[in-house]
């Protein structure tokens, strides 16, 4: 599989997911500029990332501008033909702002913005530790679209203690239904907040978003 990287103006953590992808996973990673239209090289087995910081300042609400940038005007015909897009944080933002996923990110419930570690609980139960670095992290939906995303197992990530207890004590930013991460109902779009290409490295003491790519990109994910 072969990676796109999308770098807008503002993205910060285009270079960890970088490194992740070629030398955490060895995939082959192409860099892709906001002002570029062409995803011509890529086929609809490969996968476009959104990565985190904050696209064109963040200003207006996070991700609203760069979703009318061109290279996400390809990245929208990508996924609507069934291409896999990730977005992580800022990424994720973006997704929800062009429509191809549902729900909004506002302000962090506490009104500050969190770094630190969390525990987050996926779709088959596994426990991971992954850092976040967000203010506008809570995830918000009207009550049919949680529903619908319950319904039909479209929830891959919610924060959980430890223990993997879903718990108000271990949503750090009061995301509705504690969601850290969902997934379009094609299963081919995929935004969390949590950053996993920032636990992809024996040296930093964590691979457990090694784990997170791994079943972000099983077929039993991206085919349900």
């Amino acid at each position: 599989m072969k990676f796109g990287v999308v770098i807008f103006p503002g993205s910060n953590c285009d270079r960890d997911m970088i490194e992740a992808l070629q030398n955490g996973l060895g995939c082959e990673v192409v860099q892709l500029w906001h002002k570029d239209r062409d995803l011509s090289m890529f086929s609809l087995q490969d996968c476009i990332v959104l990565p985190g910081g904050f696209s064109y300042g963040d200003y207006l609400r996070c991700g609203a501008i760069a979703r009318f940038s061109p290279m996400m005007q390809s990245v929208i015909e990508f996924a609507k033909k069934g291409g896999k897009v990730l977005g992580v944080c800022n990424g994720f933002q973006i997704l929800c702002e062009s429509g191809l996923l549902p729900g909004v990110l506002l302000r962090n419930e506490h009104q500050q913005f969190v770094c630190k570690n969390v525990f987050i609980k996926d779709m088959h139960d596994n426990i991971l530790k992954i850092p976040i670095a967000h203010g506008e992290g809570r995830y918000f939906a009207p009550q049919e679209v949680i529903d619908e995303l319950v319904n039909e197992n479209r929830i891959i990530f919610r924060y959980c203690d430890e223990n993997g207890e879903v718990t108000n004590n271990a949503n750090p930013n009061g995301a509705f239904y504690n969601i850290a991460g969902i997934v379009n109902a094609q299963g081919n779009v995929m935004g969390m907040m949590p950053h996993p290409e920032r636990a992809c490295n024996p040296i930093l003491g964590n691979t457990d978003g090694l784990k997170v790519f791994d079943l972000l990109f099983s077929a039993k994910l991206v085919n349900n």
